[in-house]
């Protein structure tokens, strides 16, 4: 019987090169408070953030992908034909289908190579390296190019205080490649649906959908006020983000670190070991429980990004690492814990080489 041929593995991975977009467009905490009823002192010690960016009207979740894609392959030495595969971690991209990563393929001349997007929230990003390793070191591709990208400020309502303060725009992006010795640990990913609704959109797409009747445009019904079936004036077309702060916060202080801690395990490294920790930028008072429960010593640098860029979900991490090497360019080829988590809920983590 014939026998199925098999790719030549690699090894071993690693993170090539990095690229980011921060958008031009800074919101302050006396920003916000024009919409929220806050105060800037709340807010710094609620989260930590000062500030975020956002993207203006004529800059698209594309723009910002192709920015950092284009960063991180002139940082890794690559041109676009040398990708295999496109990996794009987004919630934000506004076509269901076809993909972001597909088009992207084409902008930045990597056809014909694998293309699709991620929905995997504020761990996307953690999910594309997991994917992407596992493609590099099976031998099915030889570049992985992994972007995280979003344009949160398209998704809320600048009006309610559950999550939308701390929400910002941007873009990173990496390139996975083979390497000589080991620069991507052991992904430790996975979800809790029983927690499906702590973070989540108002409505499904399709309770905006409208019908042309009798010249009239009608909206959804369950958008629509029942007695005389007009638009409701406190109802949002596009569905927008909410979240139960206190579960999430919970959540991710407690059930994160256990994961950054089995990620560190499976590295075969140490608390000492590391050079920094980079986690999703999603509270400051987050990223200091998780510290204390890892017990990082002083030497590992934190992340701490959120402070001007404030959530940014799949993109939250790449804009972290690469702020983080432009501040500390001795970070160069050392050790960085990193983990995602957010929406599903799905966490992942993994230790990786910094470029």
């Amino acid at each position: 019987m014939a026998t199925i041929k098999q790719n030549t593995p690699n090894a071993h991975t690693r993170i090539l090169g990095i690229g980011a977009y921060r958008p031009s467009e800074i919101v302050t905490n006396d920003d916000v408070c024009q919409w929220i009823d806050s105060s800037d002192e709340w807010i710094v010690k609620r989260t930590g953030i000062h500030t975020r960016h956002r993207a203006p009207a004529d800059v698209s979740v594309m723009d910002m992908a192709e920015h950092s894609a284009r960063e991180a392959l002139e940082s890794a030495g690559l041109t676009g034909d040398q990708l295999d595969t496109i990996i794009v971690s987004t919630v934000t991209f506004p076509y269901l289908t076809p993909s972001l990563a597909a088009q992207l393929a084409d902008r930045i001349g990597a056809t014909p190579a694998a293309a699709y997007d991620v929905s995997a929230a504020c761990a996307g990003y953690c999910y594309g390296i997991a994917q992407a390793d596992a493609l590099v070191r099976s031998g099915d591709s030889t570049n992985v190019l992994v972007i995280g990208v979003e344009k949160l400020s398209d998704v809320i309502d600048n009006t309610e205080r559950s999550i939308s303060f701390l929400l910002g725009d941007g873009a990173g992006a990496v390139v996975i490649g083979p390497s000589d010795v080991p620069g991507i640990g052991p992904s430790v990913w996975g979800s809790d649906g029983s927690k499906w609704d702590a973070i989540r959109m108002t409505h499904p797409l399709n309770d905006i959908r409208t019908v042309e009747k009798g010249g009239k445009r009608t909206f959804a019904k369950d958008l629509t006020d029942p007695d005389t079936g007009e638009m409701r004036p406190d109802a949002t077309m596009w569905p927008t983000l909410r979240q139960d702060g206190p579960t999430v916060f919970r959540w991710a202080s407690w059930e994160g670190a256990r994961v950054a801690k089995q990620a560190l395990e499976a590295s075969g490294l140490e608390p000492e070991d590391l050079a920094a920790f980079v986690p999703h930028q999603a509270n400051m008072r987050i990223i200091d429980q998780m510290a204390k429960v890892l017990k990082l010593p002083d030497s590992v640098i934190i992340a701490r990004d959120i402070a001007e860029a404030g959530n940014t979900s799949a993109a939250s991490i790449p804009l972290a690492t690469h702020r983080l090497l432009a501040e500390h360019p001795e970070l160069s080829g050392k050790p960085s814990l990193q983990i995602g988590f957010g929406a599903g809920l799905v966490y992942g983590a993994q230790v990786v080489l910094l470029p």
